[in-house]
């Protein structure tokens, strides 16, 4: 039944406009209750296989980085209708399309100032199984057992300004597609090759593909300009508390330090990865 400024009605919550996109004013409606779930609960991320992404530059990686994009909420009074079409013509799916009001968005949005888009999407497989390296003399960046968001999303920021071959995790401690990594990493994560799995796999996997393992550690150590990088590499970082586990430092081809000039003896980890990780890219360049 259509009401007299022409928008039909699905039920109290939900209704749909002349040109067929639904629209939702209530808090309380169930697709709402859903985003918040997904937003809050690793749980229900893991059931699912979705996750929410929002923001412009956010949706247009993962556009590029070929994810399935479900369904887009869009705040009207924040973007136009028009920015929305140009976006879904460059999505290959055909993703539903809703608009929401203005206390909706502010309900849903983890962000305090976003461009007014949200959407549902499918979560990616990260199996090493699944994992390919384009480089045959590949860099690739291994992070043990991170637990901080803001280290992870930092760290595949690092890895995409470096524009290295891949980011592996092992022993992952937090749900890769938590709203902090997404934001923290600017939507990196979305076009960086990443892998998930435990020490022993990745230890496999590098062995298997004859990369070399330099790890970040005090002990037995090397400065890191001594080291050539200029050969497949893996640089492997641990956590800032306990460093890398002994697994790691045991099968190392070469344990690497910065080293420190100060009274510390470490770095935010994302920093160190940096670090290195320019330092074997400057060797190549080189050579």
């Amino acid at each position: 039944m259509a009401n007299k400024i022409g928008l039909f009605f699905i039920d109290s919550r939900t209704f749909v406009n002349m040109e067929g996109n639904k629209i939702i004013s209530s808090t309380q409606n169930k697709l709402v209750k859903k985003i918040i779930q997904l937003k809050e609960k690793s749980r229900e991320r893991k059931k699912t296989g979705l996750f929410i992404l929002e923001g412009l530059r956010e949706l247009k990686l993962a556009i590029k980085g070929n994810y399935d994009i479900q369904q887009v909420f869009f705040c009207s009074t924040i973007i136009s209708e028009e920015e929305i079409h140009t976006l879904m013509s460059s999505i290959k799916s055909a993703p539903e399309v809703i608009e929401i009001s203005k206390e909706v968005y502010q309900k849903i949005a983890y962000r305090e100032t976003t461009e007014g888009v949200l959407v549902i999407a499918k979560a990616n497989s990260h199996g090493l199984d699944e994992l390919l390296l384009s480089s045959k003399n590949p860099l690739i960046l291994v992070a043990e057992a991170p637990e901080k968001p803001g280290n992870i999303g930092a760290l595949l920021r690092t890895a995409d300004a470096a524009n290295i071959d891949a980011v592996l995790i092992a022993n992952p401690k937090t749900d890769l597609y938590n709203p902090n990594i997404i934001r923290s990493s600017v939507g990196c994560i979305f076009t960086t090759t990443i892998g998930l799995g435990s020490t022993d796999e990745i230890l496999t996997f590098l062995k298997e593909k004859n990369i070399a393992i330099y790890c970040a550690a005090l002990t037995a150590s090397i400065a890191y300009l001594e080291v050539d990088f200029s050969t497949p590499s893996a640089i492997v970082v641990g956590t800032e508390s306990t460093g890398l586990t002994d697994d790691w430092l045991k099968n190392a081809t070469q344990n690497i330090i910065i080293p420190m000039q100060g009274e510390i003896d470490s770095m935010n980890v994302s920093v160190s990865a940096a670090i290195l990780i320019f330092e074997a890219k400057r060797q190549r360049i080189s050579n």
